[in-house]
């Protein structure tokens, strides 16, 4: 057993997974708190590392690619201080550190075990999760997503009110935070809609203004949502529908599902063409996207 306690978390590894808690102290994240305990099987790990510093280390684990959703969904955007896979070290701690980085080092490892995944071995972050930012609530139940406009949306947004996006029909999620001058945005690419809209005008994209901790924490949502959408390197197989093990019924309910989300696709771009959002040839490929999916 080796365990790195700090008031800004604790590591502890048993041989078989590193376990990460975070800490008490008031300048822990709000994205480290809302994560809570995560456990990291040793393959889902790629390496292990103690970073001295002037004043203080750091611990850092490196997973295998295509082992958390959380981490595709930052895609590296994720800022130091909300990265729940470091640690704070004081320089009284250091061997107790790279203690842990040598057992976790040469514990020894499965012959069979995958260098990247391709399905994922973390389950990201709990659901149902909601952010509030600036311009909406966004959140996220395990089987769609909601985002509900408030008063700093542009008009385009606010007429809508509320937006709701079944997860079958997202196909992709996209997350930067704020950075300087640049603002982030949390966008969910829809199947059969054009992403061409720019942030103020997209009503599937929440602009993140500041760089406040709320802010980061819509990288919570866009994990969630990745982490029920098919693995980006998943066999071409694995992304269509396993049909084999369904009654009937089961079969007939999914159709008249997709008929529904696919009719209210349709009654949305048919508001965003009036509204002026979708020119002519826009909303003529949107809709000829979504009723092949129904002839499909």
């Amino acid at each position: 057993m080796a365990e790195m306690t700090s008031p800004f978390g604790t590591w502890t590894f048993d041989g078989e997974t590193l376990r990460i808690t975070p800490g008490s102290h008031r300048r822990v994240h709000k994205v480290r708190k809302a994560l809570g305990e995560l456990e990291l099987p040793l393959a889902t790990i790629a390496g292990v590392s103690y970073e001295p510093g002037r004043k203080t280390g750091r611990l850092r684990v490196r997973l295998k690619e295509g082992a958390d959703p959380l981490s595709v969904a930052a895609a590296g955007h994720l800022p130091d201080q909300a990265d729940p896979y470091q640690l704070t070290v004081e320089p009284e701690q250091q061997q107790t550190a790279e203690y842990l980085v040598d057992a976790v080092r040469f514990t020894r490892r499965g012959d069979d075990e995958p260098a990247a995944f391709q399905q994922y071995a973390l389950p990201g972050p709990a659901v149902p999760v909601t952010v509030s930012v600036g311009e909406a609530a966004v959140s996220c139940d395990g089987h769609r997503v909601v985002l509900e406009w408030g008063w700093q949306a542009p008009d385009v947004k606010r007429k809508q009110h509320r937006t709701e996006l079944p997860l079958d029909s997202v196909e992709g999620v996209d997350w930067r935070p704020n950075m300087g001058l640049k603002e982030g945005l949390l966008r969910f690419r829809v199947r059969g809609v054009p992403a061409t809209l720019p942030p103020e005008s997209d009503p599937h994209c929440v602009r993140l203004l500041w760089g406040t901790e709320n802010e980061l924490l819509t990288v919570l949502v866009a994990a969630a949502v990745t982490a029920r959408l098919p693995h980006p390197h998943a066999p071409a197989e694995s992304d269509q529908p396993q049909l084999a093990a369904s009654s009937v019924s089961e079969e007939s309910s999914g159709a008249l599902e997709d008929v529904d989300a696919v009719l209210k696709r349709l009654r949305e771009l048919g508001a965003l063409h009036r509204d002026g959002i979708l020119d002519d040839d826009e909303f003529a490929v949107a809709k000829q996207a979504l009723l092949r999916r129904l002839s499909g």
